[in-house]
């Protein structure tokens, strides 16, 4: 774990180990809510305030379970910000970011009594998580459009923060979407507008209320150097020791020393500095033996560890 101060003026400025940014949160497998976030690296802090002050995406590399997912809920947490995630697939385009239009349901009202709605597509174009950042109020009047006569409540907002002015975005492994995407984000991203081509709406927002968008990759697909130029750059690694003890003391206190210790080591092994296996595999690992009752040095727990470190083929550095 990194102790070096790094001296310049911070916006963004959380506590750093144990004490982290938290809510207690004991919950499994990949859920955000209430995240434990513990920052261990200067540089992790350093890169979101290079962000702000660039008003740039932070593209946030490293392998899975390094925790590039968990820091953007963590700033919005920490900075009560509103927060808006969408999690990238290989079909996801520049424009889903951006707004959709719901051509289903508009070629439904076509083939009903509703012809009238059809004239243009204004009732079917839906906010996108961008659109919800730059303007959120405009995104609350296009909803309540698009959702008028359907009997659901108005102006539904998917922010999963508090209410405040100014928004996180996480855009989850941008690297599965189509290879154009990040180049068509280039545009909406650097100017902080776009325009809906269905309407000829121009979306916008100014500086003092500019977003912090949040991208992550697993490098699983080298991305366009146009699209890199244009992002402050942070790549994350697997937590060395006192990082990785620090994360088992925050995400579940209530577990004892010795227990954090023994799985940290096995994670490590003998001499070693810097795990292979991820944060996210050894919280799972102290889980199941505080849920199970088992004890460091059984067989119980040997068992466990193969089925939650040494999966798919890798082996304990102590065998």
């Amino acid at each position: 774990m990194s102790n070096d101060s790094l001296q310049y003026r911070k916006v963004f400025d959380p506590p750093r180990q144990v004490e982290a940014v938290t809510s207690g949160s004991t919950e499994a497998g990949d859920q955000r809510r209430n995240v434990a976030y513990v920052y261990g690296d200067e540089r992790i802090v350093l890169a979101v305030n290079v962000a702000l002050a660039t008003q740039r995406p932070l593209l946030v590399r490293g392998p899975s379970g390094t925790g590039k997912s968990s820091l953007a809920r963590s700033v919005a947490d920490f900075m009560k910000w509103r927060f808006y995630e969408s999690v990238v697939t290989s079909r996801t385009q520049a424009r889903d970011l951006l707004w959709q239009v719901d051509l289903l349901r508009r070629l439904h009202d076509a083939q009903s009594a509703k012809r009238r709605l059809v004239e243009g597509y204004l009732p079917y174009v839906v906010p996108g998580v961008l659109w919800w950042a730059f303007d959120e109020a405009s995104a609350k009047a296009q909803r309540s459009r698009s959702l008028a006569g359907q009997g659901l409540p108005r102006g539904m907002d998917p922010n999963r923060g508090r209410p405040h002015e100014r928004a996180v975005v996480l855009i989850d492994e941008i690297d599965k979407a189509d290879p154009d995407t990040p180049n068509n984000l280039l545009v909406p991203l650097g100017s902080l507008q776009f325009q809906v081509e269905e309407t000829g709406q121009l979306v916008e927002t100014v500086p003092e209320r500019a977003p912090l968008i949040i991208i992550t990759t697993n490098d699983e697909r080298e991305l366009p150097q146009a699209f890199l130029r244009r992002c402050v750059e942070l790549r994350l690694d697997h937590p060395e020791r006192e990082w990785l003890l620090a994360i088992g003391r925050v995400q579940l206190p209530g577990l004892s020393e010795d227990l954090r210790v023994a799985v940290a080591d096995a994670m490590l092994g003998a001499g070693g500095s810097k795990p292979t296996v991820s944060a996210a595999e050894y919280v799972d690992a102290l889980r199941g033996c505080h849920a199970l009752a088992i004890q460091a040095g059984t067989p119980a727990f040997d068992k466990l560890l193969e089925s939650t470190l040494w999966k798919h083929g890798r082996k304990s550095p102590n065998k």
